[in-house]
């Protein structure tokens, strides 16, 4: 006689602190001679890097994820009337106590623009592994309801899964962020988000024949 299947889910969620804030620092310029535009952007970009260079102890690691240079053609399309250049770099930052002021030196500099901060954790981070582990024992626990309900006990596992079938998986969210002046310090009052991470999976188990009441 085949073995009663019992299928449940388990979810399991953490409210955890951010350890990497991302942002984007953009040097961007429009001029009539392309040289020149070239010579300015260029310019400002290494002023910036210098810039970043001071606070190489919380900047992880910086990336150029941007370079373009465009003509501005006229009405006919056929004759540019300007250039518009533009260089980008994204930066991990893992101090969050140099980061309010780091961005704020960053926005004060002529021809930059700043996007972000975005919060998040590492990759790999414990947190991801720890819920998945407590999605399961939520599974478990829910099948063993099932089972004593009808006098039974877990038998074997059959199938155990993330629950993407179901719209569910690990997740590690990045939020937005919090800003307020702070002037007397020199530097933006950044509110880190907590990280939300969940689990949701799938389980599959037998268990022991039933013994329903009354049969």
């Amino acid at each position: 006689m085949e073995k009663t299947i019992v299928t449940v889910h388990g979810e399991a969620r953490r409210e955890v602190p951010p350890e990497q804030a991302v942002f984007t620092v953009t040097v961007s310029a429009v001029d009539r001679d392309k040289a020149a535009l070239v010579a300015r952007i260029n310019q400002r970009a290494t002023e910036t890097a210098a810039l970043l260079d001071r606070f190489a102890q919380a900047v992880e690691r910086r990336e150029t994820t941007g370079l373009q240079m465009n003509p501005e053609y006229d009405r006919r399309g056929k004759r540019a009337e300007a250039y518009r250049g533009s260089i980008s770099t994204t930066v991990t930052v893992t101090d969050f106590e140099s980061l309010g002021e780091l961005l704020y030196r960053l926005a004060g500099e002529d021809l930059v623009s700043i996007s972000g901060p975005w919060w998040q954790l590492r990759p790999g981070n414990r947190a991801g592994a720890d819920v998945r582990r407590e999605a399961v024992a939520d599974a478990l626990a829910r099948a063993r309801e099932y089972a004593e309900a009808v006098g039974s006990e877990l038998d074997r596992i059959v199938e155990i899964a993330d629950a993407d079938a179901a719209g569910g998986h690990p997740v590690m969210r990045s939020a937005a962020f919090a800003i307020g002046a702070a002037e007397d310090t020199g530097g933006f009052d950044l509110s880190p988000e907590t990280q939300s991470v969940e689990a949701r999976v799938l389980l599959r188990v037998t268990i022991t024949e039933p013994t329903l009441p009354g049969a």
